[in-house]
């Protein structure tokens, strides 16, 4: 679980990451060099969940590779279903990760929305849906090893 006292935000307990993978943690079904062990040692502190369409037909390997089992989103309303995920698990606990339009209501869904800038670009939709952005996936994780990062960004 990952605690953070923000002010004039309030207290977030987050206990799940929820993440998109192509565009996300991925690039053209590929995953992103170095990520295997961030998410590993991530795995320690969150839950991870991860949810995709499964763009590239890759997930399989991705899957191998992260020692995890994303769940696939069926093509239509792919954006409701990921926000419907992230509310079973309990919204509020929830650490989102994103940046393609189908990802825009699960990071305004969540406790916490994480939009990053990728190789496929980010999506105007759901940068306006996150309570945070980040040039990359590598710097969302520095985010989660220094959460008082977040509290710096986020205090009102």
């Amino acid at each position: 679980m990952i605690e953070l006292e923000i002010p004039g935000r309030g207290k977030l307990r987050l206990k799940y990451l929820v993440t998109d993978v192509n565009g996300t943690l991925a690039v053209d079904g590929e995953l992103i060099d170095g990520l295997a062990e961030r998410i590993s040692s991530l795995r320690k502190r969150l839950e991870v969940h991860m949810l995709t369409a499964d763009t590239h037909g890759h997930q399989a390997v991705i899957d191998k590779q992260l020692d995890l089992s994303a769940t696939i989103v069926t093509p239509g309303n792919e954006s409701q279903q990921k926000a419907d995920f992230v509310r079973r698990l309990g919204a509020d606990t929830v650490v989102a990760l994103g940046q393609g339009a189908n990802d825009a209501a699960m990071l305004m869904a969540a406790g916490l929305g994480v939009c990053v800038l990728s190789q496929e670009g980010l999506a105007a939709e759901t940068l306006m849906c996150a309570d945070l952005v980040v040039p990359d996936v590598h710097t969302f994780f520095d985010l989660m090893d220094k959460p008082m990062r977040v509290v710096a960004s986020l205090r009102k």
